[in-house]
């Protein structure tokens, strides 16, 4: 009877299950961003809670946003891309919209919302991801193969970038097109094609930064902050003072002095630097010790879609793996004094209305492709148990037509789940020509 009741177990009932060192990951650093912008923002208001009640109520919105994209699947999301395209160019340009757009420091990256701003890149992260993951789901042996089908990626993000630049957006910019870059060399792009245009794209680059006077203040002040302590370099001076009084094992949850005024953007880009004061080297290790956990799962999952020809998914997880690797970097680069000062945020972290919420958003969605590989992985473990049995079972009778029915169906699944990745030809990561 037990055999039985395995031949007729449907595949569809079979669910999956989210990942749990993904999910606790994301979920010890959000904790950890929750502590850490209570103690970093208590002196920079009246209210010593007001950064730290608006945290809590984005992180909220985060949880319930990610908690909607876990429940999505995937090929629902992936029929859409077109539209993600077409919502990221417009997410860039309202901001220029009189009335909806918000200058703040002399940069356009906020729509109002009436109740708080959004910074509309954070959303363009996510969507350019999803849409990048399907087109080269779509194109991926000819992004490998031809020109054509590897610059038409590289001239979308131009045009974003370009976008990012009138408001102005130099960080967001830099890091949409290392996404790019790397995303294209893992769907199996040639080294060797994609070193030409970032050659082409590496003299402009130089020369924003030279021919806009904020940008080289950033440059030389990165150089040597203590030749213009006060001035250019005050932020990164102070960030390294906090640094360095961390020690080993900091001065206490709590007991930061550059927080009191003296470091600037204490709870959002270099929040990083009173961690480090107050938790040390020690705390500091363990937090980039979650980092790596989270990026190198994420990156582990995505091998392990595509191993299951579930391209879509991997190169979402590839994405998404980037994006939070990337922007930690360069936040803790900033924080260190080995990057010029970029306005990126720490992920999960930091705080910051928009920031946080997409983040949550991408978490979530890293989490979907954890479930449905688990599912996959599930479905596929009852075809090789039940396909044996199938093959040893006696031909039944013509007049037994359930059991035909039930064969049948079987074989059909199979099909339906493998035919259309049959026809696709592997991509080489990054092959050499």
């Amino acid at each position: 009877m037990d055999d039985y009741s395995r031949q007729a177990t449907r595949l569809e009932a079979i669910g999956g299950s989210y990942d749990k060192w993904l999910l606790g990951a994301a979920v010890t650093l959000a904790s950890i961003g929750i502590v850490m912008v209570a103690s970093s923002s208590i002196a920079l208001t009246q209210s010593p809670f007001y950064y730290l009640t608006r945290h809590l109520v984005f992180i909220g919105i985060g949880v319930i946003l990610a908690m909607v994209t876990m429940r999505v699947e995937l090929k629902e999301i992936e029929k859409y891309n077109q539209l993600l395209l077409l919502g990221c160019f417009a997410l860039l340009i309202v901001v220029f919209i009189p009335g909806l757009g918000s200058s703040v420091n002399g940069a356009r990256r906020w729509v109002n919302l009436g109740v708080s701003k959004f910074q509309t890149v954070e959303a363009v992260k996510v969507l350019y991801i999803v849409w990048l993951s399907s087109y080269l789901v779509r194109f991926r042996d000819e992004v490998n193969a031809t020109w054509q089908a590897m610059l038409k990626p590289v001239g979308v993000v131009g045009l974003l970038v370009g976008l990012l630049l009138m408001q102005p957006d130099f960080g967001s910019s830099m890091l949409l097109l290392g996404i790019t870059i790397c995303m294209l060399v893992l769907g199996g792009a040639q080294i060797t094609r994609i070193i030409l245009p970032v050659l082409l794209l590496l003299p402009g680059l130089v020369l924003l930064v030279i021919f806009e006077p904020y940008r080289m203040r950033r440059v030389t002040s990165f150089m040597d902050p203590w030749q213009d302590q006060l001035g250019s370099g005050y932020q990164l001076s102070n960030a390294l003072m906090a640094i360095g009084r961390g020690e080993w094992t900091g001065v206490g949850l709590g007991a930061s002095i550059q927080k009191l005024n003296y470091l600037p953007e204490s709870h959002t880009d270099f929040i990083f630097s009173v961690i480090a004061e107050e938790l040390g080297f020690i705390g500091v290790c363990g937090i980039i010790s979650l980092y790596v956990l989270l990026v190198g799962r994420a990156f582990w999952l995505g091998m392990r879609c595509i191993e299951m020809r579930r391209h879509f998914a991997g190169y979402i997880a590839f994405g998404i793996a980037l994006w939070i690797s990337l922007q930690t970097f360069v936040s803790v680069g900033v924080n260190l004094g080995i990057l010029p000062t970029k306005g990126l945020t720490l992920p999960l972290i930091s705080s910051g209305g928009s920031s946080v919420m997409m983040t949550c958003v991408a978490m979530g969605l890293l989490l979907r492709v954890s479930y449905e590989y688990n599912r996959a992985v599930r479905r596929q473990e009852v075809r090789d148990d039940v396909e044996p049995m199938v093959e040893d079972a006696e031909p039944a009778p013509v007049s037994a037509p359930t059991a035909t029915a039930v064969a049948a169906a079987m074989q059909g699944n199979t099909a339906r789940g493998t035919s259309r990745m049959q026809q696709r030809v592997e991509p080489t990561f990054g092959r050499i020509a």
